[in-house]
């Protein structure tokens, strides 16, 4: 009797779930208040970050935008920190939850969730090791992004992360850290200078490319000898059965362009050498001065890069190629702020994105009226340009192609798609995923370069088959819930809305689509919420990080 009853308990729980998700008169009161501990020094430095955009567009004489309100934030919260849309389930939850600081404590609840150190952890692969699959036998990318989520979920302090990058030995696939290394083995042969490359942009936010062949015509921040003393530090790493390992007293040597003879490079850095530990490998002390306590590059660096992947731009660009300090100071001395709060707290990355998502500029919206501006004889166009690149509203990007695909599986249906979900969920969005992103355009390790649209991509969003799956309506899917368990077509409207944009229709869209569902009730009205679906995918709302 137990057996039978079972499938039929199982099928009532989902029923009151959906029905709970779907109707916002349904209360839950064990899912409204997520518990969280907020840090109290938060507010101290949020103000002095406050303070250097309150100088700037009073220097500027602007006045910037008004605050977004806090379901804009959760969608934006979610693109940035776990590349998809709020679900509907929670942003019934967030609504429910009426207790003080309802952003600050939904921060720190994505903040510690498995999407965030998954997300992440792939986007900042893409800097340290690139998007491609390199040699199977020697690089295992895959194994390398799990254990760079395992890190960020513990939140493993950054400099820590990054010294086990520079300088951990062992197997690539026992020791995933040391696949950064394996990463620039091609023909089995080990890249020095793709390491020092790689090393230089990733992690101090600058680019010495150029330095490898010849001393910078135009700049004199890296000179040749100084991308040699670099790539030397690399000098003695090998690759074998055991792994990455040190071969003590191996001699780095290059050929020299000019006679063409091969001569010894020791290794060096280009600046603060009294940063140097004394004792070590070659590897081991570099790693210890990339992550130096003076070493201000380094955060600044992370810093920058963070900020971008919140905003879709970073603070100074491009990202990987930053200005040497005296040429950007302004923007130099706000990096530097939020450097010595990331510094002085462990180099902490969750306070840091916490930080900045707390600021005026993530919590903006990214439209003005131009009634309220100081300067009315600006056209709106120039005043939207003047605003953006001041940081008085918050910045529109494209979504990349995974948010893209991502927000989409999500808003196709009800509940939570996490590390929680049946496992046919999760493989129906890595493989929708993969899918999609091949098709649409991967865009690689260039994630926070500016992207236009393509016909084809918007082709493929209105067309491909990942799309008409989202729509359709049936048992398991948002449309076919939505359409059958809301008792009102106002409420079918609200829900897919919140679903797709996480917003309400504004009061001419809610007469359009409601004139549209008409006064049906039952199934007849399931074709209208998968247009409704169809369009709100197919919106240029949907595809941008407002």
């Amino acid at each position: 009797m137990k057996t039978r009853l079972l499938p039929l308990l199982v099928v009532a729980a989902v029923f009151v779930l959906c029905q709970w998700a779907v109707q916002p008169s349904v209360s839950l009161d064990a899912t409204s208040t997520v518990a969280v501990s907020l840090d109290s020094e938060l507010p101290d430095v949020t103000a002095k970050v406050d303070a250097y955009f309150e100088r700037m567009w009073a220097r500027r004489e602007l006045k910037p935008a008004t605050a977004a309100d806090e379901l804009l934030l959760l969608r934006r919260l979610a693109l940035s920190l776990m590349g998809t849309v709020p679900s509907l389930e929670e942003v019934r939850q967030f609504e429910l939850d009426d207790q003080p600081k309802r952003i600050e404590r939904w921060t720190q609840r994505y903040l510690s969730d498995q999407r965030f150190a998954d997300y992440f952890a792939e986007r900042l692969a893409r800097c340290f090791v690139g998007v491609e699959g390199g040699q199977f036998i020697v690089f295992r990318r895959d194994r390398f992004v799990s254990w760079l989520s395992d890190q960020l979920a513990a939140n493993e302090p950054y400099d820590n992360i990054v010294r086990q990058l520079i300088s951990s030995k062992g197997l690539w696939t026992g020791e995933p850290q040391t696949n950064f290394i394996t990463s620039a083995v091609a023909n089995d042969d080990l890249d020095e200078n793709k390491l020092a490359a790689r090393s230089v942009r990733a992690f101090l936010g600058q680019s010495m490319d150029c330095a490898q062949c010849h001393d910078h015509p135009f700049n004199d921040k890296w000179q040749q000898g100084h991308f040699e003393g670099i790539a030397a530090q690399f000098g003695q790493a090998e690759t074998g059965g055991l792994g990455v390992y040190d071969q003590t007293g191996k001699v780095y040597e290059v050929e020299d362009r000019v006679t063409l003879k091969t001569r010894e490079v020791a290794p060096k850095v280009p600046f603060g050498s009294e940063w140097l530990p004394d004792e070590g490998t070659s590897r081991e002390r570099f790693a210890h001065w990339i992550t130096h306590r003076e070493n201000r590059q380094f955060d600044s660096a992370i810093a920058n890069r963070v900020w971008g992947l919140l905003f879709g731009r970073s603070f100074i660009t491009p990202v990987d190629d930053m200005p040497k300090r005296e040429e950007a100071e302004e923007d130099y001395e706000f990096l530097d702020l939020l450097g010595q709060d990331f510094r002085q707290h462990n180099h902490d990355l969750r306070r840091l994105i916490t930080v900045i998502v707390s600021s005026k500029p993530f919590r903006q919206q990214s439209v003005f009226e131009p009634d309220d501006q100081s300067q009315p004889d600006v056209s709106y166009e120039e005043m939207i340009t003047i605003l953006d690149e001041s940081w008085g509203l918050f910045p529109m990007t494209r979504l990349r192609p995974e948010q893209i695909i991502g927000s989409m599986l999500q808003a196709s249906t009800i509940q939570t798609i996490d590390q929680n979900s049946h496992l046919f969920t999760r493989f129906r969005r890595f493989t929708g995923e993969r899918d999609f992103v091949r098709e649409y355009g991967d865009l690689g390790d260039k994630e926070l370069v500016e992207h236009t649209g393509t016909i084809p991509q918007a082709l493929l969003r209105m067309n491909s088959d990942m799309t008409r799956d989202a729509v359709k309506s049936d048992i398991f899917s948002a449309c076919g819930r939505i359409s059958n368990l809301c008792t009102t077509n106002e409420d079918v409207l609200d829900a897919a809305y919140l679903a797709c944009l996480t917003r309400r229709p504004s009061p001419l869209e809610r007469e359009h689509f409601l004139g549209l569902l008409g006064n049906h009730t039952d199934n007849r009205r399931n074709p209208v919420v998968e247009d409704i679906f169809w369009t709100l995918f197919n919106s240029p709302e949907f595809s941008w990080n407002h």
